[in-house]
């Protein structure tokens, strides 16, 4: 893991552990998620760290998130009196994001839904410090797109098709859209074939490049790859709860409070561009009761007759 402690003196020490090492993304990508283009203030007395999942490229996560972290720490620095410098973590996998507030190795992180029913299974002491607001809405939506010369239209002509799920953990990715296609007939058994890719961008270039019929991607990078030329439109849309930020167990409740205000305050028109949401929006666990359902009953889609 990668920490940086309090210090009062000179430029903080980045410790790199093994643990770092096997699963943060790329040295490269730590280092700038840690920078954010310049060094944290060396009269820094107040460290925090944060850790989201590498939903798209490292990269991209972050130049969407630094900006924000930036505009946060130097909110929290007037709200408590007291320098404040947020270090990032990109991890490769879903598993590990969720691992890395659920053990405790980040003060904070950016989930997915499943991510969150699946955290707070695990450890139920976490908590919601807000979640992303979409258009005033603490909603956004998944896509199922075609390559864009495809002959497919809808939902039921993807019997016998070759289909692209993004991570098998993944709330869009796998587990609302395979409701989706469940809802519309389409189980399994009925796609020539399917593979989970991993990462909503994979899965857009996959469908484009022709390697598959179809795909579940984010709104957010399917308009995106479709602004980049990546040729793919979108036959059916589905709904889920936006992204938590989430608080680990034990973290300071004047510190929560500061964190919470922040996020909540964010107005900053350069960081909302980068985030591509618009802001945060106050949210608690009941939020995600429809992410519960969506997996409880993912069986349905590998099970006929359930």
């Amino acid at each position: 893991m990668v920490s940086q402690t309090r210090i009062d003196g000179p430029a903080p020490i980045l410790r790199v552990s093994p643990w770092s090492a096997r699963d943060t993304v790329g040295g490269l990508f730590c280092i700038l998620a840690l920078l954010g283009g310049a060094a944290a203030p060396a009269q820094a007395k107040l460290a925090l760290s944060f850790g989201a999942y590498s939903s798209d490229k490292p990269s991209a996560m972050v130049a969407q998130l630094r900006p924000s972290l930036d505009v946060i720490a130097r909110e929290m620095s007037t709200i408590l009196g007291e320098p404040v410098a947020i270090t990032m973590q990109v991890v490769r996998s879903y598993e590990a994001g969720v691992d890395l507030v659920v053990s405790g190795k980040v003060d904070f992180a950016r989930l997915g839904a499943a991510s969150y029913v699946t955290a707070i299974d695990q450890n139920p002491d976490l908590e919601i410090l807000a979640m992303e607001n979409k258009r005033g809405s603490k909603t956004f939506r998944g896509v199922i797109c075609v390559r864009q010369d495809s002959d497919i239209t809808a939902l039921a002509q993807l019997e016998g098709r070759r289909f692209a799920f993004g991570n098998a953990h993944s709330t869009l990715g796998r587990y609302l859209a395979q409701l989706t296609l469940f809802r519309s007939g389409i189980l399994a058994q009925d796609l020539a074939r399917y593979e989970y890719l991993g990462r909503h961008d994979k899965v857009g270039r996959a469908v484009g490049s022709g390697l598959f019929d179809a795909g579940a991607v984010e709104e957010t990078v399917f308009a995106k790859l479709v602004k980049q030329g990546v040729p793919i439109r979108a036959i059916a849309t589905y709904t889920t709860a936006t992204k938590p930020w989430v608080a680990r167990r034990g973290l300071e409740a004047r510190i929560k409070v500061a964190l919470r205000q922040a996020l909540l305050g964010l107005r900053d028109r350069s960081a909302l561009q980068a985030l591509r949401f618009d802001g945060f929006l106050a949210g608690n666990d009941s939020d995600f009761g429809a992410t519960r359902q969506a997996i409880k009953e993912n069986s349905r889609f590998f099970t006929p007759g359930q």
